[in-house]
């Protein structure tokens, strides 16, 4: 007796995966930065920047390590329409030739050193 074999056939969807943009744009963030971490990087030696509400063009000329103290901000690539956002215990990191513009929505201060090609 001859079975016939039944195939089905299913439909597969390709989906786009975006990256983010810390990704894109090789910006780091660490979240929740603990005590130990901000010792071990001494970040209280390092230079603070304050500003309240306002909009700042930015590029980096070297790379920038910045502790977020208080506040927040946004940041909107050059030629992006989408924004990354850092808030008060983030450590970020800018990369040398990084563009954009930053958008602080109340006080912010920030605590930022320049890296030197052998930091790390």
């Amino acid at each position: 007796m001859a079975s016939m074999i039944s195939t089905a056939t299913c439909g597969v969807k390709a989906m786009r995966v975006e990256k983010s943009l810390e990704e894109l744009y090789s910006v780091r963030v660490e979240r929740n930065v603990s005590k130990e971490r901000l010792t071990e990087l001494g970040v209280s030696r390092w230079s603070v920047w304050k500003t309240g509400k306002c909009k700042l063009p930015w590029d980096w000329q070297v790379d920038q390590l910045v502790y977020i103290e208080e506040g927040e901000v946004r940041v909107v690539p050059e030629g992006s329409d989408r924004f990354m956002q850092f808030v008060a215990g983030d450590l970020v990191r800018y990369p040398k030739w990084f563009e954009a513009d930053l958008y602080f929505n109340s006080p912010y201060q920030e605590r930022y050193r320049f890296r030197a090609y052998v930091d790390d």
